[in-house]
């Protein structure tokens, strides 16, 4: 398909089919156990800050390498899971350095062009032999037609990952991308996922595709999360255990709301049922003075599995706990904090928070309409945190005109829902009950990193900056969810284990 001599594998070393070996039957009803030594080797394209790696490391993945272009991410990646030490000094060098080092240290600070390009790694890996690749190529304007624009990069980054595979030839492979992908990119063809999985079955030396998507709350995150994942498997591996694709896009749910015994093999199995599944509350309230520290199963299950990271595989950390890092509050302006204090009164009185917006973008019709239900609320009105915000309706409509504003995105969460999806932009949602946006922790906690899992780079950045940088927040609202990456991982070494066991 590329005109590229395909590398074809060994299989795995002895001492690696003996971990496996050694570690078969111990699966998966705990979702949280840890096994002891690895089981496949991987590589982790467009790997962000680590979350995909975080729950393939614990499943029994060892990194081969991680390539990432954003040297803020990818200074997150390092200090995790390389070496904590390294300082913003000894990493602007890392950075400057061939890539040929680079990738002698597991981490790729570069596009995955130039290690495409690179003849001595590309050599060592295939020498290395990869066993699973993964990894998130943007793929909104992915086309097999003619490759439709060659200098859209959004249509170049899926075709170089999937030469990487071609190169590398490895057992399995995972794409993963948000919801977007599924939107077709021109009405005479079908959308960028689906075009996606036939070029995957058609790279050689050929797979066995599944399309899943996949809510991490269904895999134990407190945060509603959707996201579409491609899961192949190679062709001979998948005849010779009998594996094959459902043909459909198989969905995911509760565990106790779907049919387990139809879970296609190649699909990460829920692990939470509906009750059990956490919310904000859960995942956060050990963080919080305005909160008392729940104690629920659902939130003892959150605080160990973020715990520390040398729980998912990760080196230990060596820096004191005396306190939980990336916690620091931001500083909002008093309008903003007032504006904060409005969305949380309009939530806990059953107004939506687009009132504010459309008091922005048209008040002549919406005036009249807030006025009537303000006419049915109990007057004084008081934000959560015990600050008067009107005496009466009049004074409240006078408030709001104040502090409309365009931006529609902006609410506030409660404390007994799971989080919506965490995103880049930290400033669309509001804390339940104190008047400012959630931390880069607690953003983290809601995707689920360890408390040690340090983010490097800036905290935020500026909107234009935001084109290349990609600081603390975006870094968190772009990973996936080490949750939904750890039933990922556990599907593969499930799959791989079966491969060699039966040798």
């Amino acid at each position: 398909m590329f005109g590229i001599q395909t590398v074809l594998r060994a299989h795995l070393d002895m001492s690696v089919a003996l971990a496996i070996l050694s570690n078969a039957g111990r699966r998966t009803d705990n979702p949280m156990m840890t096994l002891r030594g690895p089981l496949y080797s991987y590589v982790d394209l467009f790997s962000g800050c680590g979350g995909l790696s975080l729950g393939i490391e614990r499943s029994g993945g060892k990194l081969q390498l991680a390539v990432e272009k954003s040297d803020m991410a990818a200074y997150t990646f390092y200090a995790n899971f390389i070496d904590e030490s390294i300082d913003d000094d000894s990493w602007k060098q890392y950075v400057r350095s061939s890539i040929e080092n680079q990738t002698k240290h597991k981490v790729a600070v570069s596009a995955l062009r130039d290690v495409l390009d690179n003849e001595t790694a590309m050599r060592n890996l295939a020498d290395a032999s990869v066993d699973v690749v993964v990894g998130g190529p943007p793929c909104q304007g992915f086309s097999l037609a003619g490759r439709r624009n060659p200098d859209d990069v959004r249509n170049k980054l899926p075709w170089e990952y999937l030469e990487f595979v071609a190169e590398t030839a490895p057992k399995m492979v995972v794409i993963e991308n948000v919801v977007g992908m599924s939107h077709k990119f021109a009405q005479d063809e079908e959308a960028p996922f689906v075009q996606l999985q036939q070029a995957l079955r058609e790279t050689l030396p050929g797979y066995v595709v599944q399309g899943v998507a996949v809510n991490a709350l269904h895999y134990g995150a407190p945060q509603n999360r959707p996201r579409l994942m491609i899961i192949g498997l190679r062709k001979d591996i998948a005849a010779e255990r009998g594996i094959s694709s459902n043909g459909t896009l198989w969905r995911s749910g509760f565990k106790d709301e779907i049919d387990l015994e139809n879970i296609p093999a190649l699909a990460p199995v829920p692990t939470v049922t509906r009750s059990t599944s956490p919310t904000i509350a859960d995942a956060i309230g050990d963080l919080q003075s305005v909160l008392p520290a729940p104690h629920t199963k659902a939130a003892a299950a959150v605080r160990k599995a973020t715990r520390a990271k040398k729980d998912w595989g990760l080196p230990a950390s060596k820096k004191p706990r005396r306190s939980v890092a990336n916690q620091s509050l931001r500083n909002h302006s008093e309008s903003t904090t007032q504006r904060f204090r409005l969305y949380q009164w309009l939530r806990d009185n059953g107004l939506k928070p687009r009132l504010l917006s459309e008091l922005a973008s048209d008040p002549k019709e919406s005036t009249p309409r807030v006025k009537e239900l303000l006419a049915t609320i109990k007057f004084p009105a008081k934000s959560p945190d015990g600050v008067t915000l009107a005496d009466s309706a009049d004074e409240m409509l006078e408030l709001m005109m104040s502090l409309r504003t365009r931006k529609h995105s902006q609410k506030a969460l409660a404390w007994d829902q799971p989080a919506r999806t965490v995103v880049t932009l930290p400033d669309d949602y509001v804390h339940p009950s104190e008047p400012r946006i959630f931390t880069v922790r607690e953003m983290a906690r809601f995707q689920g990193f360890p408390d040690d899992f340090e983010f490097r780079g800036k905290e935020t950045t500026g909107s234009l900056r935001r084109r290349f940088e990609v600081p603390q927040y975006s870094q968190v609202g772009n990973a996936v969810s080490p949750f939904l990456a750890l039933a990922v991982g556990t599907m593969i070494s499930d799959v791989l284990m079966r491969s060699e066991i039966s040798r």
